[in-house]
C-alpha cells in the first residue's frame, strides 16, 4: 500500500463510522446534543465524528456504542452493507446462557421470521423500505 493510499483509506474509514453513528443517533430520536449529555463527549466532536473529519478515540466509540446498545464492532465493520443485528447476534451465545428455556425459544421464533420476513421481501422486490444498516433494535 502505498503511503497516499493509507490518508484515502482512513478517510473512508472514518466516513463510515461517521455515517452509521449518524444513522444510529437519528434512528434513535437523539439530537447531538443529547449524545453529548449522556457521554461526556462534546457536541462539536460529535459532529465532527459523524462526519468523518475527526477520529475517533476508543473510549468515545465505547460510550457511543454504549448509549446506542449496539457492539463496537458493527460501527468499526468494514462492510457498507453490514447489519448491527448480525453483530448483536454473534454474542448471542454468550447471551444467551442467561435466558429461560422458554425465551430461547421465543428468540428462535424471532429469527426464524426475520429470515423468511427477508426471503419474502426478496421474492417481491422489497417494496418494504428497510431501516438503516443495523440502525434498528439490537437485541
Amino acid at each position: 500500500m502505498t503511503a497516499k493510499a493509507q490518508p484515502d483509506e482512513d478517510a473512508e474509514q472514518r466516513g463510515r463510522l461517521g455515517r452509521r453513528l449518524k444513522a444510529t443517533r437519528e434512528y434513535l430520536g437523539l439530537s447531538q446534543q443529547q449524545v453529548s449529555e449522556r457521554t461526556g463527549i462534546v457536541r462539536s466532536a460529535v459532529s465532527d465524528i459523524e462526519r468523518g473529519v475527526r477520529k475517533v478515540d476508543t473510549m468515545e466509540l465505547k460510550k457511543l456504542a454504549r448509549l446506542y446498545r449496539l457492539s463496537a464492532s458493527y460501527f468499526l465493520d468494514d462492510d457498507e452493507a453490514a447489519d448491527a443485528g448480525e453483530h448483536a447476534l454473534a454474542g448471542l451465545p454468550r447471551t444467551g446462557r442467561q435466558l429461560s428455556e422458554g425465551d430461547r425459544i421465543e428468540v428462535e421464533r424471532f429469527i426464524q421470521y426475520l429470515h423468511a420476513r427477508r426471503a419474502a421481501e426478496s421474492e417481491e422486490g422489497s417494496a418494504v423500505p428497510e431501516e438503516p444498516a443495523g440502525a434498528g433494535p439490537a437485541a
